[in-house]
């Protein structure tokens, strides 16, 4: 099996402005953060991203990255609307597409098994074919035995992705990734519904032989690159390696975008995670 590791600005190399980017995680929990962070070292700009949207979001919209969102919420947990991500569609400076979450999960699966959409029953009745108007509906071919009416579906678009980048525990050099937490969601989706799909972990071990099978979701069969990035999480969760950086989670929703940069986003990875634990420091 080939030895798929890399670095964050070499995984970010491979991607190209334009692309339809998938990032993993959800809200502020178990985002791929170090290779968002290499995205706004590099110039890859114009992207359509499709998220479960957190800090991802609101950094890549405060930078000017994003030319499409589609997302079924941009949240930080603790702090509901994450506040960039907020401004940037206030001021209208992307195009916005909103599903609900279900619907978000069914087209992972259909672009994951490459169909061109799912039915699902998640938005009938709502705004969301209001707001959305490109949505269809498509009613079974199949009678219900009980009933004998053909049930009408809201037809979830495949959500298909040039690439992804998700976020896990542990990883081998081959691309298997293991989860620990409690909240196993959507990544493995995310990878299989990408042409390609880059997974960094807080870890890299040489194999599962005493891993629990259920934990084993993110198949290297769908792994291009894998990239060690202990704390790449940060300051979301990816429990139980680290929990949520509350007050630093706090101080980047409050702090103006271009004095945030210029304090923690000037160099890499490293300076990164210096940075932020030189604030920590200073509070105590």
């Amino acid at each position: 099996m080939s030895d798929k590791t890399m670095t964050a600005d070499e995984a970010v190399s491979r991607l190209r402005s334009g692309m339809t980017l998938g990032i993993g995680g959800w809200g502020s929990r178990r985002k791929p953060m170090a290779l968002v962070r290499a995205l706004l070292r590099s110039q890859v700009t114009d992207l359509t991203i499709v998220s479960y949207g957190g800090p991802d979001v609101g950094m890549l919209a405060a930078a000017g990255r994003i030319r499409k969102l589609v997302a079924a919420f941009v949240t930080l947990d603790s702090i509901p609307l994450e506040p960039h991500y907020r401004a940037a569609r206030q001021s209208g400076a992307f195009e916005l597409t909103e599903v609900d979450e279900a619907m978000f999960m069914w087209g992972l699966h259909a672009a994951a098994n490459r169909l061109p959409f799912m039915p699902v029953r998640a938005g009938i009745g709502s705004d969301v074919m209001r707001v959305n108007p490109g949505l269809r509906t498509v009613t079974s071919p199949y009678e219900d035995p009980s009933t004998g009416i053909r049930e009408t579906f809201v037809a979830m678009p495949a959500l298909r992705m040039d690439a992804a980048l998700v976020h896990v525990n542990r990883a081998d050099r081959s691309g298997n990734g293991q989860y620990l937490g409690p909240d196993p969601y959507f990544d493995d989706l995310f990878c299989e519904a990408a042409d390609d799909a880059y997974v960094s972990c807080e870890r890299l071990v040489d194999r599962f032989d005493d891993a629990v099978p259920q934990t084993l979701l993110v198949n290297r069969n769908s792994v291009t690159g894998v990239v060690e990035t202990p704390g790449g999480a940060h300051p979301t969760s990816c429990v139980p390696d680290h929990d949520r950086d509350e007050p630093f989670q706090k101080l980047y929703s409050t702090t103006p975008w271009p004095e945030f940069t210029e304090r923690f986003l000037y160099g890499d990875e490293k300076a990164y995670q210096s940075a932020a634990q030189a604030w920590h420091e200073e509070r105590r």
